[in-house]
């Protein structure tokens, strides 16, 4: 008989410190139960980002997401008030915006032409007469609820999750000095499928440069591995290195990757990446248990004609550097699956944040399966 999902829970151990702590098991990476505790403790009850505050500007505009499985639509409303929605029509549950974005009015659902305000509101229904004890009052979008903070738009879809500014905690003040809102703006977006779990892709990216001499050479040039820092806080971790070229270095990454490496991981699933002038996001959607989508959106200081070139240089290494990535986590998950692991050690000088991820990830799944116990 398989074990139950408690069992699998219980094969890590959270109270163990760094020194003699095991990684997460491999089962977690593979068992559809944990994924679907994942989907509503770690996703549904999380922040998560949904999209871009540029991308709704002015009234009227909207875009369309999926979030733990859930169709969205968030949308500027016409007095200015920026909401998002479960986008499921009331009616018999089709795609109300079938557009990923663009700017209307009204939203008028393709199926049977029910109409809703931007504001959510429903404002008309084809061929209903007759239909008695319908409020239509209560029978407009589903809200989901939504806040902001600096360009990103977040949403918490169970409703349970603490203020985003607590949320945040100090992933707020750490980014502060990077100005972001005011001395970046988006660029271009990168979409990668990889055949891995996506908490394969986290670990990868928490290993505290581990990887990057082996993994990245190009980036590995610039990097100033010896004074490479690691800094744990409540619910992120911050990574950091002084960048220095030399004649050996690779020329295209010393011409995008200067003044000093900043990566910052907001649990669960959220990064940002900034050098001098250059920044990427990076946000991992599970989208199976060994298969996940990664989302970069690009931004820079300098959007004039001038700098197109060197943007989309800068774009380019940072599209090296996932491909150097995308193999070893597709790589990592199949030796997930082997009879020959089970779980692997830490190391206390790189891999402090895979360690923070993990006991965090802990405390929200079995957190969630004292809620609703699951076989």
């Amino acid at each position: 008989m398989g074990q139950s999902v408690r069992e699998i829970l219980s094969l890590y151990n959270p109270s163990t410190s760094l020194e003699r702590a095991w990684t997460i098991p491999a089962p977690w990476y593979f068992d559809e139960r944990i994924a679907a505790l994942e989907r509503d403790a770690v996703f549904a009850g999380a922040w998560q980002v949904a999209g871009r505050a540029d991308q709704v500007r002015v009234p009227g505009q909207f875009f369309t997401a999926d979030v733990a499985g859930e169709p969205l639509v968030v949308a500027r409303g016409e007095d200015g008030v920026l909401r998002a929605f479960f986008n499921v029509c009331r009616h018999h549950a089709a795609a109300v915006v079938p557009e990923a974005r663009g700017c209307a009015k009204n939203f008028r659902c393709p199926y049977h032409g029910w109409t809703y305000g931007t504001d959510g509101a429903l404002k008309g229904m084809v061929e209903f007469e007759g239909v008695r004890d319908f409020d239509r009052a209560q029978n407009g979008l589903i809200p989901v609820r939504l806040d902001v903070w600096e360009n990103f738009i977040f949403v918490n879809l169970d409703g349970r999750a603490a203020p985003l500014a607590e949320f945040l905690g100090q992933a707020a003040p750490l980014t502060a000095p990077l100005e972001l809102s005011q001395s970046l703006r988006f660029f271009d977006r990168r979409v990668y499928t990889l055949n891995c779990n996506w908490k394969v892709y986290i670990d990868n990216y928490l290993d505290g440069g581990y990887h990057v001499p082996h993994a990245h050479k190009d980036l590995s040039s610039v990097i100033d591995y010896p004074n490479y820092t690691i800094e744990n806080y409540e619910r992120c971790c911050l990574q950091s290195s002084p960048l220095a070229s030399d004649n050996s270095s690779d020329a295209a990454t010393a011409a995008t990757r200067q003044g000093r490496a900043f990566y910052l991981w907001i649990y669960p699933n959220f990064m940002i990446n900034s050098y001098a002038g250059v920044m990427d996001t990076n946000l991992v959607l599970p989208l199976g248990v060994n298969k996940c989508a990664v989302i970069f959106d690009y931004y820079f200081s300098d959007l004039s004609p001038a700098t197109e070139a060197r943007n989309r240089q800068s774009i380019a290494v940072s599209e090296k550097v996932q491909d150097e990535d995308m193999a070893i986590c597709d790589s990592v998950q199949r030796g997930l699956a082997s009879r020959a692991y089970l779980a692997g050690r830490l190391s206390v000088r790189r891999e402090a944040g895979e360690y923070l991820f993990h006991h965090l990830l802990h405390a929200d799944l079995t957190a969630a399966l004292a809620r609703s116990p699951v076989p």
